[in-house]
């Protein structure tokens, strides 16, 4: 049960046990340039680049993706192709990347740069790039503070003289996804293609656990331990990768990774709230292997997206061997930890309605802007009446209960009335009494409660300053 890839350009094969990330594999192959800094995907130490094909569910281009080796599960990279630090150059010869790196001394204790040359790297080969995306190296960590030339490099990154050989040849011989099975007898990955043979799979193996992108799932194996019988990747069903956008609603597949989402909301120019919500969602090498359903999977009460579709009425579209269903995603959370999911049962899609709210924001509050779990994050969205009158609020809470919270008792008091502060002091009044806040490291009860009625101001006076300025 090996896994077989090409790695910077040679065939090679891997073995290991289910649990095993890209980075402990290669580190014991003695490719030492990737670095291992916290083994949970904060500081970008590890990245390395995969190419992603235009065959891959969703994907409509050849392209180089930075990802965290240390939240790569060995089998997942089974027939692709991966390049370290160790193979960015060409026989012996610095790519521009690495020869601009040293000519601005964007190196110090050289610990994180070979995470920023290989992040820099595919910045520089991205489709379209006409200027610096600053979010290409927001996921690298420098620890020794030497930000500004790294930035420069970044920001001075020519057009590539040609296109690198490695995306040429894909494009040329683009190669989907195949079925694979890895592992060690104790621990067993499998990748099937359909959903026919994941339900096989779930049921020849009942303690199976479904994973998609790891960001969250290795990090238990990393730092706590923890290991896993059967693993069944979801990545390859491309059942799961549909994204649409119809009138009467927008379709995002469970298993498409986030940036994919992020790029189509940016072409398609439509639901803001999740376009405010995606940018802090972790880093750029978290959301290009990241789920929207191995988010909610998950059922974390801090997990950024909920929050968002919440406030959009989203609905979950559930799927196992005894057909599918559709869940109001406001009764898909029933506890800690918790959700709805039968035995079998996997997430599909979430659809979100549309038309969407006039009024849509999304606010996080954390220590940090970017790349931070959250203390509380709300979404709100709004539809007003011709005559000022709340005709729509929706509103949804992380961060305040053991689960993510539709706050449906505030959307009761404000409808049909006006927008005033006199609602606003009804919705306030309300606020103060949601939830079941506790107190740790990131804030006590006390903090959380306020910020919940300070989100709703800002909100309430965001909203109007908009209104007034659509009149």
């Amino acid at each position: 049960m090996l896994v077989r890839f090409v790695l910077n350009g040679r065939a090679v094969t891997a073995d290991g046990p289910a649990h095993a990330t890209v980075l402990q594999w290669l580190r014991a192959q003695g490719l030492c340039g990737t670095k291992e800094g916290c083994a949970e995907g904060e500081c970008g130490a590890c990245a390395v680049a995969l190419l992603a094909s235009a065959t891959e569910p969703g994907e409509t281009g050849s392209r180089f993706e930075p990802v965290n080796s240390c939240l790569l599960p060995l089998g997942a990279v089974a027939g692709r192709e991966l390049i370290t630090v160790e193979g960015i150059g060409d026989a012996g010869q610095l790519h521009p990347v690495q020869a601009a790196m040293v000519a601005a001394g964007g190196s110090q204790c050289g610990y994180c740069t070979p995470g920023f040359v290989v992040s820099l790297f595919c910045e520089y080969y991205r489709p379209g790039r006409t200027e610096f995306d600053p979010e290409s190296i927001s996921g690298n960590l420098c620890r020794c503070t030497g930000y500004r030339p790294i930035a420069d490099v970044a920001r001075a990154l020519p057009a590539p003289a040609a296109m690198d050989p490695r995306l040429v040849q894909l494009r040329a011989r683009p190669a989907p996804l195949s079925a694979s099975e890895s592992g060690t007898p104790a621990e067993r990955f499998f990748r099937p293609t359909t959903l026919a043979d994941a339900f096989a799979l779930f049921e020849a193996h009942p303690s199976a656990q479904p994973i998609a992108g790891g960001t969250d799932l290795i990090v238990y194996a990393n730092q706590r331990y923890q290991r896993f019988p059967v693993l069944v990747s979801l990545e390859a069903l491309s059942e799961l990768h549909e994204l649409m956008f119809a009138d009467s609603e927008l379709v995002l597949g469970a298993a498409v990774p986030l940036s994919r989402i992020e790029r189509a909301l940016h072409a398609e120019g439509s639901a803001p709230l999740l376009s405010q919500l995606l940018p802090l969602f972790s880093s750029r090498l978290i959301r290009n292997r990241a789920t929207l359903g191995g988010n909610l999977g998950t059922a974390s009460p801090i997990g950024d997206s909920a929050p968002a579709l919440l406030a959009l009425g989203a609905e979950l579209e559930l799927v196992s061997v005894r057909g599918s269903r559709r869940l109001p995603l406001a009764e898909f959370f029933l506890g800690y930890r918790r959700t709805a999911l039968g035995a079998g049962e996997l997430i599909r899609a979430v659809r979100i309605p549309r038309p969407g709210p006039t009024f849509q924001r999304f606010y996080k509050v954390s220590k940090r802007v970017l790349d931070d779990i959250s203390t509380v994050a709300a979404g709100f969205a709004l539809t007003l009446d011709a005559h000022g009158r709340v005709a729509r609020f929706g509103v949804g809470l992380g961060g305040v209960a053991a689960t993510p919270l539709a706050a449906v008792s505030l959307e009761r008091i404000a409808l049909g009335l006006p927008w005033n502060e006199s609602t606003l002091a009804l919705l306030l009044a309300e606020a103060a009494r949601l939830g079941t806040p506790q107190s740790d490291l990131r804030g006590s009860a006390e903090y959380r409660r306020a910020m919940l009625g300070k989100l709703l101001e800002k909100f309430f006076y965001e909203s109007l300053q908009q209104a007034e300025a659509a009149r």
